[in-house]
């Protein structure tokens, strides 16, 4: 692998605010593949979007079925790979582009964050960039344990000999210096196979982002962060949760359970075929139970092979029953996962929901219900050039990746000694590998 520092997931330099970049996102999720071909240009500052430094204005994309990967992990290299070359090789077409570098997101691999304090004394008198660069970077170590991977290392505040609260204290006097952070981590395996599936693609992998920060960067209004939010993307075998105060990501977790547990609840409850399953899913699946659904009945195919097996009747009480009680277990361990973070803290703060499992009817309703907060569905804010089906909240991930370069100067980035890239004449680096380094 391409000089895999097992310690902190590939990173992208920060984005030149005056100059044009293209960049391509690829969301390798358990039912689909995304691909989303951008070019980001300097765009003056927006009231709702004050972060942004520049407009996302999309070229190209491509949604198709998932091939070999199970509850966010890599489960089968050749089947995913060939997806993964399909969903880019759409997008290429569509863009009139050819893409050699790709951000990449992360919903497997148990997604864990630690906020960590970390202080050392300084020689000098005044705070350097050196003292900030060498306090952040044993807190990132402190907090990543053996077999895990840093994903996101955001310094959430300072301290100078005590006092919270320091903006930036590059320059400030102190005999003692902190560091307040929000270490993000998952499984080395799951993001050394993920990485490891583009690669054998001929793709370079330009940084790695946990799905529900980067949904959060799609979706979430400045004053939704700044209020305190969480977002929850939930995905078809993953849900992950980042929560948001005072304008920074402070905290995520995440859970192996999702959309496609529904269709298989399904499967099982009506004995019919998986694919049936997720059709009737998708047509009238609903957790709202309502008086004249028990009289309306429909036939579903059996699973048997003979033709002459009669198909089912059942009733749209009981498809909405067998999706309610999965989806009130999923609200229900979104809600204790939200308990034990920070959020627990802002009993005003409002859950955005993301990803294509949060499109059942009802969900509103029910997380509502469950999470005793004010919810709304999170769509991708600020896209120019979005087609209907890309406005959806299934795309809140592939599209937060296009907005992430310009963010990426929040995060810490440990020095990489052995990030030697086989580059070549054309190697990894092509076109958009190219752009992607001028433009940041």
């Amino acid at each position: 692998m391409s000089g895999f520092d097992p310690r902190q997931a590939p990173k992208t330099r920060p984005m030149s605010q005056k100059r044009t970049a293209l960049v391509a996102s690829l969301d390798i999720g358990t039912s689909k593949i995304a691909c989303m071909i951008a070019r980001l240009k300097p765009c003056p500052p927006n009231e709702a979007l004050r972060g942004r430094s520049h407009a996302v204005e999309l070229i190209g994309y491509s949604q198709i079925r998932s091939k070999g990967v199970k509850a966010g992990a890599v489960v089968d290299l050749v089947e995913c790979e060939q997806a993964v070359r399909q969903a880019v090789a759409l997008a290429e077409d569509m863009a009139k582009v050819h893409v050699e570098s790709v951000l990449l997101s992360v919903s497997g691999g148990r997604l864990q964050a630690q906020l960590v304090e970390a202080a050392a004394d300084i020689k000098g008198a005044a705070v350097t960039p050196v003292d900030v660069a060498r306090v952040t970077s044993a807190g990132m170590h402190h907090a990543t344990g053996e077999g895990r991977t840093v994903l996101h290392a955001l310094p959430t505040g300072y301290s100078i000999d005590g006092v919270k609260g320091v903006r930036d204290p590059k320059g400030m006097m102190a005999r003692q210096f902190g560091v307040d952070m929000n270490v993000v981590t998952a499984d080395t395996t799951v993001v050394k196979n993920l990485m490891l599936v583009v690669e054998r693609c001929h793709l370079n992998v330009e940084a790695m982002a946990a799905s529900p920060y980067v949904a959060g960067l799609a979706v979430l209004t400045d004053d939704e962060a700044d209020l305190g939010a969480a977002v929850v993307e939930m995905g078809a075998g993953t849900t992950t949760i980042a929560t948001y105060s005072g304008g920074r990501f402070i905290h995520a977790s995440g859970f192996a359970l999702g959309g496609h547990h529904i269709t298989m609840d399904l499967a099982r409850g009506m004995s019919a075929c998986i694919a049936d399953a997720e059709r009737i899913k998708t047509l009238y699946g609903t957790v709202l139970t309502g008086g004249s659904d028990a009289h309306e009945l429909m036939s579903v195919p059996s699973t048997g092979d003979d033709e002459l097996d009669v198909p089912q009747v059942v009733s749209r009480a009981t498809i909405a029953n067998i999706v309610r009680h999965r989806a009130e277990e999923i609200f229900e361990m979104v809600r204790d996962r939200l308990a034990d973070s920070p959020f627990a803290a802002e009993p005003k703060a409002r859950v955005v929901l993301s990803g294509g499992a949060c499109q059942l009817t009802g969900t509103l309703e029910l997380a509502t219900r469950i999470l005793n907060r004010p919810v709304r569905i999170g769509r991708p804010l600020g896209f120019s050039r979005l087609p209907n089906e890309a406005k959806s909240a299934s795309f809140a991930v592939p599209g937060g990746l296009l907005v992430y370069p310009q963010f990426a100067h929040l995060e810490h980035v440990e020095p990489r000694h052995t990030r030697q890239l086989r580059t070549g004449t054309d190697g990894y680096f092509g076109k958009v590998g190219r752009w992607l380094r001028e433009g940041f």
